[in-house]
């Protein structure tokens, strides 16, 4: 708060703080240094005003000026300088500014804070009114911080603001504070001067908020008269001279008091809210501080988790070096081997071929011819496959490289370290389901989620439970983050939650959400699943069939449980046909009456009488037929497991069938004799209690 009662000139605490009609307030020392002669802003707007083309962008050309301030005889009626205060706000719009007789206000003050200038007449800034709410709050922070009394740290007025010394005394009929130097030069203690009376700065503060007290409970037109009323026009209080005779007397004006509590409970409540939105701030601002030091604490974990893991790299690296060495070890005492191998054989051909060389040298020493022809022939045969045969034997080829033909691929590797970077250590944040788009219609629901924010996922997973409290089962799989699920119960309270799922595991599931199902179904005949010959109109609520033979439709849900109704109503009716009316597994034979086979329970009916049939067995003639116009009802009770018709509003026949067990569509089997229409939607009607009996 310290920063709300700091002069913006001086920075220092507000000494005779003054109102400026933008809101802002500057002390009356600052006011008068920057006062100046309003001509001075005079001609700094009509560099302006000659810019721009007149009637045009005046509230581009004057974004400094007020805008409310000011007032003309013949727009509104009101004087301008009709104001007690005197003071008057620049106009924004050139036109007007230019009609301002500025010899009738003289001075005037640029603000500080928002730079808008600000008129004021012959007696300059004295016409500005106090802001006595803002000094006596000054007055109460100083002493409430245990400082030395404010008043000791007035500033000299006669001393230029920038460099303003502390005042020293105070003149009681001067009411000017002088330091020590300018008490000597502007108000020497000599001629008329040395009669006035000069008080500490205490006591001088002390008499200046004596009389400022007792100034501002009284008009400044009017001074016998109290401010016992608020001109709400001006925004001012006023007495009641001013509201019956001056310049408001067209204005609207109310009691000061009730002004004071209307405005004091505004503020109130404004306060309140903003309070509450500054409590929250500071909640706020106490999770980010806290969130901090888990940083750091998770950041320590983090670190060590990535040291682990870049050190399990290097003694993998360290081991398979290991390897990879060993390997060439091994490659190494191969050549080695086969080498040796080589040179032994090749020694052995090269001993046996040298043997046979120097035996043949002697026997050609032989001198007698008998004894050198007698061993010449075998000689010559031996000495003659030695030499065919030894480029072969003695193999001059080495059998292999003394090279090591390997190289060690450590690109992947080298690749993959490059490329090693943060993706997701963690499991995913448990997601949040989104109420707001979340809904139920008919026997479907939709889900919609949102991931944690900042993790990485893969995968979500869905789950509901069974409408009755019952455990929760997938549903969904998959990427997406809104999910519908049909061909739920009716007037059934499902529970949803979702799961997130990434490579490091799942997250926890989500809050649930609770989501009920109509209590009565609305659905349509279904084209998808009726015979071809069937034609469907009125949004697939009407149909009829191209065939003389019975062709079966289904309706567009199926019931498991509940209770539901819903009405047939016969639009064409010839040739007596009978059309068959009730329920059908989905697998049901489209190409036959309904209940034909096993997988189908009706009540056929014609214009005299009724029979109910399943599985081709039929049972219960009652009397009573149909005609155009009749409806025929349909109670299907899977709570007791059972099904009942009606036919235009009464019970038609005992209970038709019981013991069902499953999932049933509404179906019905007709031939282009007739044409139907389907009413869904419809509250169960209340059983007779004739047909509760049987």
């Amino acid at each position: 708060m310290e920063g709300e009662l700091k002069c913006p000139m001086c920075l220092q605490f507000y000494c005779n703080p003054l109102l400026l009609p933008c809101s802002h307030s500057i002390c009356a020392v600052c006011a008068s240094k920057c006062q100046e002669p309003s001509q001075t802003f005079l001609s700094q707007l009509e560099g302006g005003v000659c810019s721009a083309t007149p009637g045009e962008g005046d509230l581009k050309d004057f974004p400094d000026i007020d805008k409310i301030s000011i007032l003309s005889e013949t727009d509104s009626g009101v004087v301008c300088n009709s104001r007690p205060s005197s003071y008057i706000g620049t106009p924004s719009i050139a036109n007007i500014y230019q009609s301002v007789q500025f010899s009738q206000n003289p001075y005037g003050i640029k603000c500080p804070v928002c730079k808008k200038i600000i008129l004021l007449d012959e007696n300059g800034y004295k016409s500005l009114p106090c802001n006595k709410v803002l000094e006596s709050i000054v007055e109460k922070f100083s002493h409430g911080k245990q400082h030395k009394p404010l008043t000791l740290y007035v500033n000299c007025q006669m001393c230029d603001h920038n460099e303003a010394k502390e005042a020293v005394v105070m003149c009681e009929q001067c009411n000017v504070f002088y330091c020590q130097s300018c008490k000597e030069s502007c108000h020497p203690d000599r001629g008329p001067l040395a009669q006035h009376n000069l008080l500490d700065p205490i006591q001088g503060r002390a008499l200046q908020r004596a009389r400022n007290k007792g100034r501002e409970l009284c008009c400044l037109e009017h001074e016998e008269e109290q401010l016992n009323m608020f001109c709400i026009t001006c925004s001012m209080p006023v007495c009641c001279t001013c509201q019956h005779e001056g310049g408001h007397s067209q204005h609207d004006v109310q009691a000061i008091g009730a002004m004071c509590k209307t405005q004091k409970l505004e503020l109130s409540q404004i306060l309140q809210s903003l309070s509450e939105k500054a409590k929250v701030g500071t909640e706020f601002i106490q999770s980010l501080k806290s969130m901090t030091d888990k940083v750091h604490g998770n950041c320590t974990d983090f670190e060590a988790t990535v040291a682990a893991q870049c050190d399990a790299l290097i003694e993998a690296i360290k081991k398979r070096k290991q390897e990879l060495l060993v390997h060439v070890a091994e490659e190494r005492d191969l050549k080695i081997s086969m080498l040796k191998e080589q040179a032994s054989q090749c020694t052995a051909l090269l001993q046996r071929t040298t043997g046979l060389l120097h035996f043949s040298i002697e026997v050609l020493k032989e001198s007698d011819p008998a004894s050198f022809l007698q061993v010449s022939s075998s000689l010559i045969s031996r000495v003659s496959t030695a030499d065919q045969n030894f480029n072969k034997d003695m193999e001059l080829t080495p059998r292999i490289a003394t090279e090591f033909d390997l190289t060690l691929d450590s690109g992947p590797a080298l690749h993959a370290i490059q490329t090693m970077n943060f993706f997701q250590l963690k499991a995913p944040g448990k997601p949040s389901i989104v109420p707001e788009d979340c809904s139920a219609e008919n026997n479907s629901v939709t889900i919609a989620w949102q991931p944690h924010m900042g993790k990485v996922v893969e995968s979500y997973s869905l789950e509901l439970d069974d409408g009755c409290g019952g455990d929760f089962r997938v549903v969904y799989v998959g990427s997406e983050t809104i999910c519908t699920v049909d061909g739920l119960h009716f007037n059934s309270t499902y529970f949803a939650r979702v799961k997130a799922t990434n490579n490091s595991g799942d997250s926890d599931y989500s809050d649930p959400i609770s989501l009920q199902t109509a209590e009565v179904a609305w659905f349509s005949l279904d084209p998808f699943s009726a015979h071809p010959d069937i034609l469907f109109s009125n949004d697939n609520q009407t149909a009829t069939c191209n065939s003389y033979e019975h062709r079966i439709l289904l309706g567009g849900v199926g019931f498991s449980k509940g209770v539901h109704y819903w009405e047939v109503v016969i639009d064409r009716y010839d040739s007596h046909s009978d059309p068959a009316i009730g329920i059908a597994r989905f697998d049901v034979d489209k190409c036959q009456m309904l209940g034909k086979d096993e997988k189908g329970w009706s009540m056929y009916i014609d214009d005299k009488r009724s029979w109910f049939m399943h599985n081709n067995d039929h049972s219960e003639r009652t009397e009573g037929g149909i005609k155009r116009g009749s409806v025929v009802g349909l109670l299907l009770d899977l709570d007791r497991h059972r099904l009942s018709y009606f036919v235009d509003g009464f019970p038609h026949g005992p209970i038709a069938f019981k013991n069902l067990h499953g999932v049933f569509f509404p179906a019905l089997s007709i031939n282009r004799n007739i044409q139907v229409s389907l009413r869904t939607g419809l509250e169960p009607p209340l059983e007779s209690d004739s047909e509760e009996e049987n």
